[in-house]
């Protein structure tokens, strides 16, 4: 079979040369369009359900709230863990399914059995399920700072205008502001005033609930025509609210500005945030799973810089905390720069021993057609490239060229001894059969190679997600080095080695050397194999 493929590929040498370009060409751009992430994906599937239950106790959510919901996630069919956290007055149920699973078939059974947990639940508790997020899902924090503004209204720009903004970016998952203050009507009741009016606290209390909702008052029919008619009361006007009716006393309306104090204030706050010393707001962004880091993260900054020029004077919303596109460039960085040293070191080598550029050539050529094949390979997967698929490249940049080396090799003595022959053959029989007689070997030595990483694929879980790109990085490099030594390397050697002048001196000094070292080293140990074979047992 591989004498028929070496066969057909120097018979269709234009076609190999010509399918390699493309393949060069489309690599290279494909590696462009390729998302870019620290780690591969590691996420189990998991739908999060959160739960308000204000003015409880941890002890009281667990078993009013956390309890229940717990019970009705355990039976979901691919669940295997559930998980939860009680707080004062916050419940989180974290439901893990099996990997491979669909995260929104998940989240539609989940929906299915809150539904029916609903009703074991206090009334005021509403769980909601919270939005598709990655393990590493926070990928930016922006600090919101200006000190031409109150802290109220630089949390409301931030609830207001940034969040909404972020959120329309597709591939964000959540934006959090934390920090600053967040606004809301006071009402500080005065005790004697509500007895001298004759107004009780649960007056009070149903009129502010009733406060700021517009209603409907049905339809009216006027000259055939039918209008909708409605109450509009929604108001953010602090006057609305201290002219608001609380009662009617003895035909009077008593006011809510008569038995109480209207203010805006501070909700009270359980946590703060700051920027260099100062209060600021900062916002935490987080990506669905998939996304790609380092583009987003680009598109955020886009969309930041936008909201930024059009903030009140002295209002930043551009001052980055925290950016973890910067930990995967630099994590990226640094392994294209390995692989890069690992090229050049290989290239030297190549060069030292072969003494020839045009051998050398030939055998780095597989490198670069390889890894861009890879490449592809992960375009078609919709893999992403991380440290574990670029170190998998990096191992493999010195056995990409083996395959090459051997048939080059071969097939440059096979042509010189050619030459010097009385009857010499065609190039295209010498190169057909000079690569056919290291060809098992090669394909042996690749096969023994791939299954060492073949157990990678066994591992489960977490450490399965982790390794198991860069055993296909790996393996796929490795796969496409030998179908390049047994394609375009014949075609390459028919093209340039006959042409070489000094074909019977490619050997090089150090060659020479070392071969005269192993003769040396041959002649003393092959009349003591069997010392020489027990003393490696032992050791």
């Amino acid at each position: 079979m591989f004498t028929f493929l070496v066969t057909q590929a120097l018979r269709n040498r234009l076609a190999v040369l010509a399918v390699a370009a493309i393949l060069v060409v489309y690599g290279a751009f494909t590696v462009t369009r390729l998302p870019v992430d620290v780690f591969p994906d590691l996420n189990r599937p998991t739908v999060t359900i959160m739960s308000e239950a204000e003015g409880l106790a941890p002890q009281e959510v667990e078993q009013l709230v956390t309890f229940p919901l717990e019970t009705q996630m355990n039976g979901l069919p691919g669940v295997t863990r559930v998980r939860s956290v009680s707080g004062v007055g916050l419940s989180v149920v974290y439901v893990e399914f099996d990997w491979g699973t669909d995260i929104y078939r998940n989240r539609q059974q989940v929906a299915e059995r809150l539904a029916m947990a609903r009703p074991q639940l206090p009334a005021e508790v509403s769980p909601t399920m919270g939005p598709i997020s990655s393990i590493m899902g926070q990928i930016v924090m922006v600090a919101l700072t200006g000190d031409t503004v109150d802290p109220m209204r630089l949390r409301e720009i931030a609830d207001f205008t940034i969040r909404p903004r972020l959120l329309s970016i597709p591939g964000v998952a959540q934006v959090i502001p934390m920090g600053g203050e967040v606004r809301q009507f006071r009402v500080a009741p005065q005790p004697t005033a509500l007895r001298a009016l004759g107004v009780t606290q649960a007056q009070l209390e149903t009129a502010l609930a009733q406060f700021g909702t517009n209603t409907g008052g049905g339809f009216t029919d006027q000259y055939a025509r039918e209008y909708l008619i409605r109450n509009l009361g929604r108001t953010m006007n602090l006057d609305d609210l201290r002219n608001m009716v609380v009662a009617t006393v003895d035909g009077r309306p008593v006011y809510l500005r008569q038995v109480a104090e209207v203010s805006f204030s501070a909700k009270v706050k359980r946590g703060d945030a700051g920027y260099m010393g100062a209060p600021a707001v900062v916002i935490s962004v987080e990506k669905q799973p998939g996304a790609d880091t380092v583009a987003l993260t680009g598109r955020i900054e886009a969309a930041l810089s936008e909201i930024t020029a059009t903030l009140p004077a002295g209002v930043r919303a551009d001052r980055l905390i925290f950016r973890q596109a910067n930990f995967i460039e630099t994590s990226i960085r640094n392994v294209e720069q390995v692989l890069v040293e690992a090229i050049v070191v290989v290239a030297i080598v190549l060069f030292a021993f072969l003494l020839n550029l045009r051998t050398t050539a030939i055998s780095l050529t597989a490198i670069p057609v390889s890894i861009l094949a890879t490449a592809i390979a992960f375009h078609l997967a919709c893999l992403s490239i991380n440290t574990m698929t670029l170190g998998g490249l990096a191992i493999a940049v010195g056995e990409l060229v083996d395959d090459a080396v051997v048939d080059v090799e071969n097939i440059f003595r096979r042509l010189k001894e050619n030459r010097a022959a009385d009857d010499p053959r065609s190039t295209f029989a010498v190169v057909v059969a000079a690569s056919q007689e290291v060809r098992s070997g090669i394909v042996y030595a690749t096969m023994v190679i791939v299954l060492v990483f073949v157990p990678l694929f066994a591992l489960s879980g977490i450490e399965g997600r982790l390794f198991a790109p860069l055993g296909q990085a790996y393996i796929v490099a490795i796969l496409a080095s030998l179908v390049v030594s047994i394609t375009l390397t014949p075609v390459m050697a028919y093209y340039l080695l006959p042409g070489l002048r000094r074909l019977d001196q490619h050997e090089s000094g150090l060659i020479r050397r070392l071969k005269r070292a192993l003769a040396a080293t041959l002649r003393v140990a092959l009349p003591r194999g069997r010392p020489i074979l027990l003393a490696a047992a032992v050791a």
